[in-house]
């Protein structure tokens, strides 16, 4: 079978991963918040597929810091999925052996939904159900 990513988590080792990442979380949070005060659109730049600095010619050192952050955050297997919101979703395989994802969003505790990779944050589940 193939899968779309190559890293996969199972309940437990995603809430471990969690207890890691959330300080990074946090700080992505408010580094964008910090950039939203500024008036600074982060998705208007290189690093999203936008075409430079938002005209400043330099990007802020809270964008950077924020950059290195994700880029941490992702080369674990964890993708970001809304930086202002906290929400990351880390691969897992179903018994069935379906891909799906565990999904977590900033001031949640442990993993508590998944959802279908095509039905996204909207089809959040009980991990019950998983």
């Amino acid at each position: 079978m193939s899968y779309l990513h190559s890293r996969h988590f199972t309940v437990d080792e995603a809430n471990n991963m969690l207890d890691d990442i959330k300080p990074l979380i946090e700080e992505m949070i408010n580094l964008k918040k910090k950039l939203d005060s500024k008036g600074y659109d982060v998705f208007n730049h290189q690093y999203f597929g936008g075409s430079g600095p938002n005209g400043s010619g330099a990007f802020p050192e809270e964008m950077e810091k924020m950059v290195d952050i994700i880029r941490k955050i992702s080369a674990e297997g964890v993708l970001v999925k809304a930086i202002n919101r906290g929400l990351v979703d880390f691969p897992h395989i179903r018994k069935n052996d379906e891909e799906v994802y565990l999904c977590w969003c900033w001031g949640e505790g442990e993993i508590a939904y998944w959802h279908s990779i095509p039905e996204g944050f909207g089809g959040r589940r009980n991990i019950n159900e998983l």
